[in-house]
């Protein structure tokens, strides 16, 4: 099992439209990405987190060359970002 982390530091004025995109492309994520198992928003007062999970450390990474991650999901967060994500991927033992 792999976990895919991005951190975003998302204004708190931008938030809901930031939890917006999260909640538009949840369910296509977890329909369509190959390995992906669980997709989840973390928020806290400093950042905003998305916690991915995938079969494997392969599938997360596939996912963030996909389209679906560059193309729609990177393109409609980045006018809300105040600095680059912080993408993570780990992978259990």
């Amino acid at each position: 099992m792999a976990y895919l982390e991005i951190t975003l530091r998302v204004a708190p004025d931008n938030r809901a439209a930031a939890a917006g995109v999260y909640e538009k492309y949840k369910q296509l994520f977890l329909d369509t990405v190959p390995g992906a198992t669980s997709k989840e928003l973390l928020v806290r007062d400093e950042d905003v987190q998305v916690l991915h999970t995938f079969r494997g450390a392969a599938d997360a990474k596939a996912y963030l060359a996909g389209d679906l991650f560059t193309r729609d999901v990177v393109g409609e967060l980045a006018p809300l970002l105040e600095a680059n994500p912080d993408v993570r991927v780990y992978e259990t033992v």
